[in-house]
């Protein structure tokens, strides 16, 4: 069993780091295609990015003997190196500013900002919030988003929790079945080289998956579009939260419910159970 020293992963606080991207009118249309947008007319230099497609920007691409088992990369460097054997993007906030145009050359500051340990059913976690800064050359804020990674050591195959209780209908749901060739297209986007993602024997027998697990990151991001979607209005902040993880074969259902300039969101599976949790604000 692993030893957590939290003193020690809290040297990590404040460490940041910053990057430049152009957001490339070419690679949102590869997302487009990806999640089955049908205004294309809307990818091109000058028009807004569309709510957590920034996502598929500022990429790190660590040489692959820098990388851990898990096809992450190795522990340490910006990220604090948490000994826990399985980490996940467990959920987080952001707040759109001022839109990306696409087209554009923006900044990102990431900064650690805590490192927090708490005792769950299955054993210790450990959770590192990031504060990422996005701005214009000119230097106007734009996005600014709280990110929580989670760690944790592997649960045996069958253990995994079932997602939070059936929740009652809403008023607009719409479905969403991703299949493996999402999840290909997706990673290789996002140069997410994580294998539970697309290595079903590695799911299986390391990290006690049953199948390939679906991108949490591309569940909020439904989830966002859905909310712009039904409501005709843009999405101004946008807090989400992974509850259970969701396999290639799920059949995934958004469920909405706007009340005024709210809009409370669930990616609820076949079984009832929910996947993600999620509230935006609307402008």
């Amino acid at each position: 069993m692993s030893v957590i020293d939290l003193d020690y992963l809290r040297t990590w606080i404040g460490t940041s780091r910053t990057d430049e991207d152009l957001i490339a009118a070419r690679h949102a249309r590869l997302m487009a295609a990806t999640v089955d947008c049908l205004d294309l007319d809307t990818i091109r230099d000058g028009q807004p990015l569309p709510p957590l497609w920034h996502w598929i920007y500022f990429l790190e691409g660590m040489p692959s003997r820098e990388l851990g088992l898990d096809g992450h990369p190795a522990r340490g460097g910006f990220m604090p190196p948490v000994s826990l054997s399985n980490r996940m993007w467990a959920g987080g906030r952001v707040s759109f500013l001022a839109p990306v145009q696409i087209g554009s050359t923006v900044r990102k500051k990431s900064t650690i900002l805590k490192v927090d340990l708490k005792r769950g059913t299955s054993g210790d976690l450990v959770f590192v919030t990031v504060l990422h800064e996005f701005t214009s050359l000119q230097g106007e804020l734009l996005i600014r988003e709280e990110q929580d990674i989670v760690y944790k050591n592997s649960i045996p195959p069958g253990k995994i929790s079932g997602g939070a209780p059936p929740i009652p209908s809403a008023q607009f749901m719409k479905a969403f079945t991703p299949d493996s060739t999402t999840l290909f297209r997706y990673s290789a986007l996002t140069f997410n080289g994580h294998r539970i993602h697309y290595d079903v024997d590695y799911c299986r027998e390391t990290e006690g998956y049953k199948n390939l697990v679906i991108h949490g990151p591309l569940n909020a991001t439904m989830l966002a579009a859905y909310a712009e979607e039904i409501s005709g209005r843009q999405v101004r902040d946008f807090s989400y939260r992974g509850v259970s993880p969701a396999f290639v074969g799920d059949s995934i259902m958004l469920h909405a419910t706007v009340l005024g300039d709210n809009v409370t969101l669930n990616a609820v599976l076949g079984t009832g159970a929910v996947c993600m949790q999620a509230e935006a604000r609307i402008a």
